[in-house]
């Protein structure tokens, strides 16, 4: 109990001290540090409100403990108490740095040919009505049509505060089993569509550290090898942690090639960098994208029960018509508090 009674004080202090940054002119007029403190604010919140909650049924079953007319309250409030405790456990549980961020969403058809385009339509459908409905932008970005009125391929983004936490749930292979337009027989196909979501990033910002900088100055050389003037003009600049080398003379002062050296170094970091986080991207949609085989789902679709599983939290419900219109919360809800869960048993093992 002392413990989360620390727990209580750490959070209730941390709530005040982020409030008296927010009201701190320094801050206030600083857009980018009144947004990350704003943001903090939030987070801190539902947590700050579950504290004071706490607080009052702790109090009120320490008054229950000791009074003999109310200690028929004690089992009740033990069980509360347990599981706000349990609530503030997970609330507490850090985030994800990406899920406050804006997404890129791309879907495509899987197998299932022409009937596999269709339902990659009626994905995109879904996901922008899901992203309307919380209150983010959608703006679609490139767009590849099937001739039957599918789509084959479909790139969007969806902008505003917490993309990322909502969306990256659908991240993975969406399957469907209904009877086509085109089937005569009536028969139930199984197709595929694959959703892969990705952090919009923001632009790097190249930052030098001296310390992984070796700076050596020479005196320029023309052609055959001759001086081109008396003094240690040139400048060849190593970046020690990644091994490139910038070497610039053209200017007469040491200083300007110094300053041209260094923003061809910026340069050439800042696209590394891209590189590696185009990889990075790259990697993390060809493991949510998978290979869109029927058996690699993350939700079915089944048209003739009107019913959505999720196989991730075993999810399922009946009411397909409702979802389709993107009514994704309750999903969105039960993956979020699944992931909370699991980080919290990572974090207490």
């Amino acid at each position: 109990m002392a413990d989360f009674d620390d727990l209580i004080g750490d959070l209730e202090r941390s709530y005040r001290e982020t409030q008296e940054r927010m009201s701190d002119p320094a801050v206030y007029n600083d857009h980018r540090e009144a947004a990350d403190v704003g943001r903090r604010l939030k987070e801190l919140e539902a947590p700050y409100r579950l504290a004071q909650e706490w607080r009052l049924v702790h109090d009120d079953l320490e008054a229950a403990r000791g009074d003999g007319d109310l200690r028929e309250l004690v089992p009740e409030l033990e069980e509360r108490l347990a599981a706000l405790e349990e609530e503030l456990k997970l609330a507490l549980v850090e985030s994800d740095p990406a899920d406050r961020k804006d997404v890129i969403v791309e879907i495509r058809q899987g197998v299932g040919g022409d009937e596999a385009a269709l339902w990659a339509a009626d994905v995109f459908r879904m996901l922008t009505r899901y992203a309307e409905r919380r209150g983010f932008k959608v703006e679609q970005l490139e767009a590849s049509g099937s001739e039957t009125g599918g789509v084959k391929e479909v790139v969007f983004a969806v902008k505003g505060d917490g993309a990322y936490s909502i969306f990256k749930w659908e991240a993975g292979t969406h399957r469907v089993q209904r009877v086509p337009e085109t089937e005569s027989q009536g028969r139930i196909h199984t197709s595929t569509a694959t959703v892969a979501v990705m952090p919009e990033a923001e632009d790097v910002e190249v930052e030098l550290d001296p310390n992984d900088l070796k700076i050596d100055v020479y005196r320029s050389t023309g052609p055959g090898g001759q001086s081109v003037n008396t003094t240690d003009s040139a400048v060849r600049i190593t970046h020690v942690p990644t091994g490139i080398v910038v070497a610039m003379q053209d200017e007469k002062s040491q200083l300007q090639n110094k300053t041209k050296a260094l923003r061809v170094l910026r340069a050439r970091l800042y696209e590394l960098e891209r590189e590696r986080r185009q990889a990075e991207q790259a990697e993390a949609r060809r493991s949510q994208i998978g290979s869109g085989s029927r058996a690699e789902k993350i939700r079915t679709y089944n048209f003739p029960e009107n019913r959505l599983t999720d196989h991730r939290v075993h999810l399922t419900v009946h009411r397909l018509d409702k979802i389709l219109e993107g009514e994704l919360d309750e999903f969105t809800e039960a993956l979020a508090a699944e992931d909370r869960r699991r980080a919290l048993e990572t974090t207490t093992a």
